[in-house]
């Protein structure tokens, strides 16, 4: 997976108050360091270099410290998430019945990397791995959509429906 977006960084002035605010609280209690980047990724949506490196700043910490952590654990991401976020279940089930043929079509058809986000800012697209719906492999969901039973000819349609 890339650890750069192809959407620039675009923080505000009142999210980085925000942030440092955060920042100001926490700093120098123990284990400061997940709470802070989980409130930097509430603030952002995401935690984008110039984040990490804010957070890195304020905490008085090394920024690849800061990047470990935000790359070990799956509830942070380093990329923006679209307006429409995308999954595509890569369990067995799902894979067995074509999951990964149908992600690598998602992937070429919107010219992003697995959990990269469109330049419109509309899609992002990541792998799973069980959703729970294995009945109805192979799946990938859209926000709260689930499609079922799907072929790598599902695409184009599915996408559509996101046109607005």
């Amino acid at each position: 997976m890339s650890t750069k977006s192809n959407i620039p960084f675009a923080g505000s002035k009142e999210q980085e108050a925000q942030l440092l605010k955060v920042i100001e609280e926490e700093k120098g209690e123990k284990g400061a360091l997940i709470p802070v980047l989980q409130k930097a990724q509430e603030i952002y949506g995401y935690l984008p270099y110039e984040v990490q490196r804010m957070v890195a700043n304020g905490l008085n910490i090394p920024l690849q410290e800061v990047y470990g952590v935000a790359t070990f654990y799956s509830f942070f991401s380093l990329n923006p998430k679209g307006k429409y976020k995308i999954s595509v279940c890569l369990g067995t089930a799902c894979y067995v019945k074509g999951s990964g043929d149908i992600f690598k079509k998602l992937l070429e058809k919107l010219g992003v990397e697995d959990g990269g986000c469109t330049a419109d800012g509309k899609f992002s697209v990541e792998a799973c791995r069980c959703i729970g719906a294995c009945g109805l492999a192979p799946v990938l969901t859209v926000n709260d959509d689930v499609y079922g039973r799907l072929t790598v000819d599902d695409i184009d349609g599915i996408l559509e429906k996101y046109k607005d």
